[in-house]
């Protein structure tokens, strides 16, 4: 556990909007919090598609886990030059997904299906009232396989893409790196971490992270965990980092 602490580094991009709580949290306890991605996604170009041998063209329906696979998809689309057909079905795993797609497509509910509930399990009840679509998921070199499972679970027929992938967003040589805590949120930002940092030593620097996987390469890395995130007393990142510091000496607050 810190001691002291007086810059955060949150491993997110910054905030489009001056309302986060990462301001309230700044401000209330006079803190710096910088903002500095640790990872980055680049683009699977065309030519390196057509390695895989998936005819888009094939699949009768898409399943979109993140806006950035649908930016992915109608991006290798132009780039193949591959009219997507208006019959083609779409299946995103929360609502914002799928108003997302109102940037590439007309939004029509007949074509467009998501779970009310916004959980991971619930897309396979519109799957399963389709099953006979042959699906394709676009997604990137590093991805959870918790959907292919049910999707397995189910015998749905499916195909998976990689349209992008997550790289280590490189720190630059002169680049400061003096922070007193550090926030995570995959295992992709924990390996960059050390890509960046081979020699990285903890020693008094607190490590918080958002979700079960993110805190497991904590620990796989021999790193100590000192703010996790979702539990019951902080189900967000920063109600978790609110309860860290308030639980630091009073002489930490303004």
């Amino acid at each position: 556990m810190a001691s002291n602490v007086n810059k955060i580094l949150v491993s997110q991009p910054k905030p489009t909007t001056e309302k986060s709580p990462y301001y309230d949290i700044a401000e209330k306890y006079g803190v710096q919090i910088d903002f500095r991605p640790f990872i980055k996604v680049e683009a699977v170009n065309a030519k390196d598609f057509r390695t895989q041998r998936v005819n888009i063209l094939e699949h009768t329906a898409i399943i979109f886990t993140a806006k950035t696979a649908i930016d992915h998809f109608f991006r290798l689309a132009e780039e193949l030059r591959i009219q997507i057909p208006e019959a083609m079905k779409y299946f995103c795993v929360t609502e914002a997904i799928a108003v997302y797609l109102q940037k590439y497509i007309i939004y029509r509910k007949r074509k467009i299906f998501y779970p009310a509930s916004g959980k991971l399990e619930d897309i396979m009840i519109p799957i399963m009232k389709h099953s006979k679509e042959s699906y394709l998921i676009p997604v990137s070199d590093v991805h959870k396989d918790d959907l292919l499972h049910l999707l397995d679970e189910k015998k749905v027929r499916y195909t998976v893409a990689t349209m992008y992938r997550t790289v280590s967003n490189d720190f630059e040589p002169d680049e400061k790196f003096d922070y007193n805590v550090l926030l995570f949120f995959s295992p992709a930002g924990i390996a960059s971490l050390l890509k960046n940092f081979p020699n990285f030593e903890q020693n008094d620097i607190a490590i918080g992270t958002f979700g079960p996987t993110t805190a497991k390469a904590v620990r796989d890395a021999g790193l100590h965990l000192d703010i996790e995130a979702p539990n019951p007393e902080a189900p967000s990142m920063t109600a978790a980092l609110e309860n860290y510091l308030k639980s630091l000496p009073k002489s930490g607050k303004k």
